[in-house]
């Protein structure tokens, strides 16, 4: 178990000596092929998290004048720490590749945040979010099988299965069903809060992607899987943004958010198996405690209060990064039937009219993602390599 006590402790490097050139941050990529995939996993994560903390941030100072000159000191620390992270992909990722990856991300991060939450409630709506993903992995698969010829499993390295999950065709849920119980901050696990404001910021970044690569797509299956798969996207951001306690106050937030970096950042290190990648991870780790420490001073002049209040608690071991393949079956095996009603997770038949009704409007002429894989079996190689009896 580890304290943020023992982080806390920990000031990092100061802001004033966090300095970057335009050569560190447009260093050399990853190899596409050479690199372990999750190192790439461990790049698409934290190029999220940063953009998030810069989306954060934005939004914190449209409410407090007081806040506005550190967060604008802290974001531009933040937006060149995300252009060198972002920067690691390299050229050869086609935009479907890359997409790939986006939901091997999505797939194998938030199945180790499911299985280290303590809050069954909030577990559940990970495991949920998770099935979702891994459909959206199969779908995609298939498009880049048949239009770029390429077998999805180069980018995903066998650690993620590619096999349908809840069908991407029934995840268009009506607003009202796509809202979740927040936690009580007051009660909460600090690696609760944590674990909500890592996977919203990776969704949101999902969400994104999509919305800026679709429309540049000439294949008019692929613009539609596109807006298909963004609309669920941004359920998702809707779901998992919903986990927060709405009553926390703008500093608590910014708290939350600079401790769950430190946690990412630590996690990444921890894992990392390229040795030039591990040292930036390291570094930037350094500069989160050095965010974190200048948050909790501005909190305790503005608050009045200790931080411990906000971050008090142990966190669980880091993030892991490793297949979850078993438990993403598991869960494959148990809960591809589940829907929502309300906030409420229940069987298939008890799905929220609401939903029914969205859903039968916006399918009526097509479904992508129904269209692009019907009749796909992932096989090695693509479906060129196919035996044909």
């Amino acid at each position: 178990m580890h304290g943020l006590s023992g982080i806390l402790d920990n000031q990092g490097t100061p802001l004033e000596k966090q300095q970057f050139t335009w050569k560190e941050m447009a260093s050399r990529p990853m190899s596409k092929l050479d690199d372990d995939a999750f190192t790439r996993v461990r790049i698409i994560l934290m190029n999220g998290v940063e953009v998030d903390a810069l989306r954060v941030k934005h939004m914190l100072a449209r409410f407090d004048k007081r806040l506005q000159l550190p967060l604008a000191q802290i974001r531009r620390v933040e937006q060149h720490q995300c252009t060198a992270v972002n920067w690691l992909l390299s050229a050869d990722h086609s935009p479907l590749e890359t997409t790939i990856a986006y939901e091997q991300v999505a797939i194998e991060v938030t199945a180790a945040v499911a299985q280290n939450e303590p809050d069954s409630y909030q577990a559940q709506t990970y495991r949920f979010g998770l099935l979702e993903d891994f459909d959206h992995l199969y779908r995609y698969a298939a498009m880049l099988d048949r239009l770029e010829g390429k077998d999805a499993n180069n980018i995903l390295q066998g650690y993620t299965d590619l096999v349908p999950g809840r069908k991407t065709s029934e995840h268009h849920r009506a607003p009202e069903s796509d809202l979740r119980n927040n936690y009580d901050k007051n009660d909460a696990a600090l690696i609760t809060k944590i674990h909500a404001a890592l996977i919203t910021g990776a969704e949101y970044q999902t969400h994104d992607y999509y919305m800026n690569i679709g429309p540049t797509f000439t294949d008019p299956v692929a613009r539609m899987l596109y807006a298909e798969i963004a609309s669920v996207e941004e359920q998702h951001v809707t779901q998992y943004g919903s986990l927060m306690d709405p009553s926390e106050s703008l500093m608590e937030k910014w708290l939350v958010h600079e401790a769950m970096e430190v946690y990412a950042y630590a996690s990444c290190a921890e894992q990392e198996e390229n040795p030039r990648i591990k040292a930036l991870w390291e570094r930037f780790l350094d500069y989160e405690l050095g965010h974190l420490n200048m948050a909790c001073d501005i909190f305790k002049q503005i608050d009045r209060r200790d931080p411990a209040e906000v971050l008090g608690g142990t966190l669980p071991s880091m993030i892991e990064f490793k297949s979850q393949r078993d438990f993403v079956r598991k869960v494959l095996a148990e809960e591809t039937d589940l829907r929502t009603s309300g906030s409420a997770y229940v069987p298939r038949e008890q799905e929220s009219p609401l939903s029914l009704e969205y859903r039968r409007h916006i399918n009526s002429e097509g479904v992508a993602s129904d269209i692009v894989s019907a009749g796909y079996d992932w096989v090695p190689g693509t479906e060129l390599n196919r035996k044909i009896p």
